[in-house]
């Protein structure tokens, strides 16, 4: 290969391949094994035991749950080498982190521990439910350009007893600093921009965060109610000087002052998106929940507040405003654009889970043990994360009828066509409904090009269709049958049983 990029890509991955048999200290080779017969697979992963059928997976199903069941990881060794690897940055040169949960949902599982209920979002309103299962909070690393390719750098298996709030900010904690010793961030760069979904309790998670050169930003409910700086205090004025300004409710423009500073950006998906930006605006905090144990008067936390609305969005021609709140004061024009563009950015992360979910199966295993369910998704992380480093070496793998992927560098485009809005066919090619008969010779499932069709049209006049399998054949023929016998359909679904 000339080119020093790939040249470069291939040498990070086969330095990361290395390091992660290092990080195997126990069934070192199944579990080695079973993370390639993940990567080489035909397709989606449905089950463990259909991994043990691939070429790579030399051992039986009995060593593949040996190494889930009883295997070791070096779980710390493992994020050192992933916090060492090269790493997406923003166009200024500042790190930005994703911070998400992800369930894995166990609801039969009752005799397996440390089950939790996760909240699952329903189709419509008010249909959110909460199911057993495992909640996972993942910690990326996001990429700008036109791609939805993320960088996990840590993954942490929510307990019982645990408050969300503290562990995760100690585990952005420990993941800056593996960054700050693996040299991805000096004294003097941009502080590193951790970015948060609602439900997070952003205040609590700046202070816990304030000595670490980070700023959090996150979505906040549009019902929220925040306070103003504290005014001046006149001259004279005897007693206790206040804390707390006006009140600012986000659902009361009556209450919302002059913006400090308000941008407009034209937009190609979502058309005209203004900004407005108010400086020093922090929550009240009272003595209740986490502040209760709190040593001191409580501290005030003050931020930038942003509001964004857009034009549209798709399927929606009358999108609400979206309310954003930085632990960073002072934002100037430049920033504020910079901090909800991140924001939309960390929908990608979304996009990683879905990847982990339908095509790398995460959640298909029926585990009892968490711990076993925490060596799979480490491994399901590393096999993420080798697609991630081998995607300028894939080829756009198609079908003929299917246009060069517009978004190259997408995961979907690593992993081969089929997921995805990639396969879209041209205007003027014909439609068939019936897949394409297998290639003799080729292995079921793999991916490849169907042959070319012979007719100009989508089915013959006479005959039964050349793209019609021959099972679906067999089963028109035997109900074309059952019609004229005596014994009609009810027979022919007897005898089909």
């Amino acid at each position: 290969m000339h080119d020093a990029g790939p040249v470069d890509a291939f040498g990070e991955l086969d330095r990361f391949r290395c390091e992660l048999h290092r990080c195997f200290t126990g069934r070192p080779d199944a579990l080695f094994e079973l993370t390639d017969a993940l990567l080489c697979s035909d397709g989606p992963v449905k089950s463990l035991v259909g991994l043990t059928l691939a070429p790579e997976h030399r051992r039986g199903h009995g060593a593949m749950y040996d190494g889930l069941n009883h295997g070791r990881i070096d779980v710390q060794r493992l994020r050192t080498a992933l916090a060492g690897l090269s790493l997406p940055r923003a166009g200024d040169g500042r790190l930005m982190l994703a911070v998400d949960v992800s369930a894995w949902l166990r609801p039969d599982a009752v005799t397996s521990p440390d089950r939790l209920f996760c909240h699952v979002y329903g189709r419509g309103r008010s249909q959110d439910q909460f199911i057993p299962g495992w909640p996972y909070s993942f910690v990326a690393a996001l990429e700008p350009g036109r791609t939805s390719w993320t960088a996990v750098l840590d993954a942490v298996r929510l307990g019982p007893d645990d408050d969300v709030a503290a562990v995760t900010a100690e585990q952005v904690r420990q993941v800056l600093h593996r960054l700050i010793t693996a040299g991805q961030w000096h004294p003097g760069d941009p502080d590193v921009l951790a970015v948060f979904d609602s439900g997070y309790d952003l205040a609590r998670l700046a202070f816990l965060l304030a000595d670490l050169p980070v700023e959090v930003l996150g979505r906040v409910r549009s019902d929220r109610v925040l306070r103003r700086p504290a005014p001046a205090r006149l001259a004279g004025a005897i007693g206790r000087p206040p804390k707390h300004g006006g009140e600012f409710h986000l659902a009361d423009p009556d209450t919302w002052p002059g913006a400090d500073a308000v941008t407009v950006t034209e937009t190609s998906r979502y058309g005209i998106a203004e900004a407005q930006a108010w400086d020093r605006l922090h929550p009240r905090l009272t003595r209740r929940a986490a502040w209760l144990q709190h040593q001191g008067d409580l501290p005030v936390l003050e931020g930038t507040l942003i509001r964004l609305s857009v034009d549209h969005l798709p399927g929606d021609r009358d999108p609400k405003p979206l309310w954003l709140w930085s632990s960073r004061t002072g934002a100037s024009p430049s920033h504020v654009d910079r901090l909800w563009q991140t924001f939309l950015r960390r929908f990608d992360l979304e996009h990683t889970f879905r990847l982990f979910k339908q095509t790398l199966g995460w959640t298909a295993p029926k585990l009892r043990d968490p711990h076993a369910a925490d060596r799979w998704t480490w491994l399901v992380i590393a096999g993420h994360t080798q697609l991630r480093l081998a995607r300028h070496l894939a080829q756009d793998l198609r079908r003929p009828w299917n246009v060069p992927h517009p978004r190259a560098g997408s995961p979907q485009h690593a992993y081969g066509v089929g997921f995805g809005t990639c396969a879209r066919r041209p205007p003027d090619r014909p439609v068939h409904r019936n897949p394409a008969p297998p290639v003799p010779g080729a292995r079921p499932g793999r991916r490849t090009a169907d042959p070319q069709p012979t007719t100009t049209s989508a089915k013959p006049r006479n005959g039964p269709s050349p793209w019609t399998s021959r099972s679906t054949a067999q089963v028109k023929e035997q109900a074309k049958e059952c019609f004229v016998s005596p014994l009609g359909p009810r027979g022919f679904r007897r005898r089909a049983r």
